[in-house]
């Protein structure tokens, strides 16, 4: 029995896996996926979907425009970021609260109104009484002005309960705006979702060694003081806000740092890669024109560039590439400065 129950043991084959064969890559968009995993597997990185959609990205500015066109109407169609559904719901949430508010300031005028018009019952009044032919019509406003009051009583209780609703809303969104990633002002990711990705990139860093950098920008500050308009320097700000959206990759991560002060953090590029990002990104600005009033005035940028490290905190990488456009600043010649840390 025993004997019988080992011959079939020996009967049963272990599992195998069998070789798959994979066709020839015969598209473009084929041809050029095995070319991004063939680069991320030489430069030893992991093929995860993050790494892969890097690479993707940082080696199609090297292909041909007719590529890149076909590659990026593709990824249109496709496109799902769970990011810019947090700014969605970000946005929707401030108008939201914006809504509240001026409800309550209509419930305010509203309230000053009854407000007014019991004074106003009041004066009338007084001008009945001073005519003793009438006091049938006394009685009617003293009826009329007891009225009043009891609605406006019961609307000052309503408006005091709104009043609180309001600030309880208020203390909700406060605390939302501090969870927020997202600057409305410019419509890029704030100063918290910039930390934020510094730091995780710092750490990307230390496990998979590869290089990246981040560039700050800047409206010239000699610019800004030729202008004496604050609405112009705002509107300008904003047009440089869009350019940057418009010559990022859909790695890179634009965010407004503060004070028209923004920043790119450029994923898996060095610093010679980011010196030629920052001389587009010039030259690009530089061909953009800004009509103020019967003026036109030529844009222009400062921009300062730093590896991310680490050997270095966030804070001290964003200080230095600020110093980097304090570099560039000093140079007339230049518009965009390296800053590396000693």
């Amino acid at each position: 029995m025993a004997g019988s129950l080992r011959s079939r043991n020996r009967a049963v084959k272990e599992p195998t896996i069998a070789a798959v064969e994979i066709d020839e890559p015969t598209s473009e968009l084929e041809i050029y996926s095995k070319e991004v995993l063939n680069a991320l597997i030489k430069d030893n990185l992991p093929p995860t979907p993050n790494n892969f959609s890097l690479y993707f990205d940082r080696l199609l500015e090297d292909k041909s425009e007719n590529l890149r066109k076909q590659i990026h109407s593709m990824l249109e169609l496709e496109e799902s970021n769970e990011d810019e559904n947090t700014i969605m719901l970000e946005q929707s949430l401030k108008r939201g609260f914006g809504s509240i508010k001026n409800i309550l300031g209509v419930t305010a005028n509203l309230y000053k109104n009854m407000t007014l018009m019991t004074k106003i019952l009041e004066k009338k009044k007084q001008e009945l009484q001073d005519n003793t032919e009438i006091q049938a019509a006394i009685s009617v406003a003293s009826s009329l002005e007891d009225d009043v009051s009891k609605l406006n009583t019961i609307l000052k209780k309503q408006s005091t309960q709104m009043r609180d609703f309001y600030d309880e809303t208020a203390k909700i969104i406060k605390g939302v705006e501090n969870e927020t990633i997202f600057d409305n002002r410019y419509g890029v990711y704030n100063k918290r979702y910039l930390m934020t990705k510094i730091e995780q990139e710092i750490e990307l860093i230390g496990e998979f060694k590869h290089k990246s950098s981040l560039i700050m920008i800047e409206l010239s500050r000699e610019l800004k003081e030729s202008i004496d308009n604050d609405k112009a320097i705002t509107l300008m700000t904003r047009t440089i806000a869009r350019l940057l959206l418009k010559t990022s990759r859909r790695s890179d991560t634009v965010a407004h740092y503060g004070s028209g002060v923004f920043a790119m953090v450029l994923k898996h590029t060095d610093i010679d890669s980011a010196k030629k990002a920052s001389e587009r990104l010039c030259e690009l600005v530089s061909n953009s024109n800004f009509f103020l009033a019967d003026r036109e005035i030529q844009l222009k940028i400062s921009i300062g560039v730093t590896d991310i490290s680490t050997l270095y905190s966030v804070e001290e990488i964003v200080v230095s590439a600020m110093n980097g456009i304090e570099k560039a600043y000093s140079d007339p010649k230049i518009d965009f400065a390296v800053s590396l840390r000693e």
